[in-house]
């Protein structure tokens, strides 16, 4: 740890660190876009004796993003004490880590993510979204709204993430009451680090439970593949990984893009009448929402340029993907969803060599997901306004806590 800093100490987050991590709604803060125009790389502060910065404008971001190894680093390890703490709980995942770990890691991760791997999972996803659907028909029965957060948007991923992983339905239960508190940053790290120990703990003990009898799952693939390189410690640590960027981002984006697609006429109509739209909308979608509002801290190995802006080395920077996604220099009206556009080459999966290794499953599952529901329910209306609707205060993963929607008919208000 780098002079004696310690994150896990940070009970709350200073106001000049939350601007990039609040919203207006769907929307950034105006204050986060007036900074993209005047500073796309703005100081928001000293901490720790450090600067800390906010990356906003694309090609900024992009440079950021891209950056050498030699010049940046995702440890966030070495500003995490570690003292007294066991295996289960030190920081790690690929997210988190440098070459040549990150290198190591991310080779065991990548074949089993190709496209011709992952179209096995495709009728496996339907199966999920059909019985998620039948469900919301027997909950809205007789016109009552439904919370499309509850029984979709974070079942249909938590069950595919569940498929995925291996894990065994009878362990399901205790496993979903540990996601949402991962990207909660209202106690500072405190609470994000603490509920990040409890889920790698669980799949950390998943893992031992399969060594022996190996699952026929990811954990179960990696363990009879490559058993003898990965400890119990580090393969829960790869499956951590996975849950945590397949499961609330997907979440999010199904609530969100529910939403989106309800209060877009046109939207609603692509996906029913025209499947090859599809992609186009859900590519819409992702750059519009961009549920992941920050990538991963980088911290500065050497003094280094970006945007013509000094950085020194030690310095923290913080890259806004949602304002990036926005900035003009990309295109026109890119505050605005438009399901018609022709697709823009967002940064919502990062960039880089820490780019998202999950980002075509996460397509599969949106375009099947939202096709199927536009299918089911053509006439699915909100059921309550956008002003009412409790969004998630300061979280890395943007998301909102319900969704009330009308499937059919007359709206009747639920007990």
């Amino acid at each position: 740890m780098k002079d004696g800093i310690d994150l896990r100490k940070l009970r709350f987050l200073p106001d000049s660190f939350t601007l990039p991590i609040k919203r207006d709604g769907l929307d950034p803060l105006p204050a986060l876009m007036q900074a993209q125009a005047e500073e796309p790389v703005k100081k928001l502060a000293n901490m720790f004796g450090r600067g800390v910065w906010l990356v906003t404008g694309y090609p900024e971001a992009q440079e950021v993003l891209a950056g050498d190894a030699a010049v940046w680093s995702n440890d966030l390890g070495q500003f995490v004490s570690q003292e007294g703490r066991s295996a289960e709980e030190q920081i790690g995942g690929l997210g988190m880590t440098d070459p040549p770990l990150h290198t190591q890691l991310r080779r065991y991760l990548t074949p089993e993510f190709t496209m011709r791997r992952l179209a096995r999972l495709q009728p496996g996803i339907e199966a999920i979204v059909q019985k998620r659907l039948d469900a919301m028909e027997a909950a809205g029965a007789g016109g009552r709204y439904v919370d499309l957060v509850e029984e979709f948007a974070f079942a249909v991923p938590f069950d595919v993430i569940c498929d995925l992983l291996g894990l065994p339905v009878e362990d399901r239960a205790r496993f979903f009451e540990l996601g949402v508190a991962r990207f909660d940053l209202s106690q500072g790290g405190a609470g994000a680090f603490g509920a990040a120990a409890h889920t790698r703990d669980f799949l950390i003990n998943a893992v031992r439970q399969q060594r022996e009898q190996p699952g026929d799952g990811l954990i179960g693939a990696l363990l009879q593949e490559h058993g003898d390189d990965l400890d119990d410690v580090t393969l829960g640590g790869i499956a951590d990984g996975v849950f945590l960027g397949g499961y609330e981002t997907s979440a999010s984006m199904l609530a969100l893009g529910t939403y989106l697609i309800a209060t877009t006429p046109e939207a609603g109509r692509m996906l029913r009448s025209d499947p090859e739209s599809v992609e186009r909308v859900v590519e819409e979608l992702l750059r519009h929402l961009c549920v992941v509002q920050l990538a991963f801290l980088r911290f500065a190995k050497q003094d280094v340029e970006v945007g013509g802006v000094l950085i020194k080395e030690g310095d923290a920077v913080g890259v806004s993907l949602l304002a990036a996604n926005r900035d003009p220099r990309l295109g026109e009206n890119l505050e605005v969803f438009d399901p018609t556009r022709e697709p823009v080459r967002h940064l919502s999966f990062g960039w880089g060599m820490h780019r998202c290794v999950g980002a075509e499953l996460a397509r599969m599952e949106l375009r099947t997901a939202l096709r199927m529901l536009a299918e089911r329910f053509p006439d699915l209306t909100m059921a309550a306004d956008i002003e009412d609707l409790d969004f998630r205060k300061l979280s890395a993963v943007y998301g909102v806590e319900a969704l009330p929607v009308q499937l059919d008919g007359a709206l009747v208000e639920s007990a």
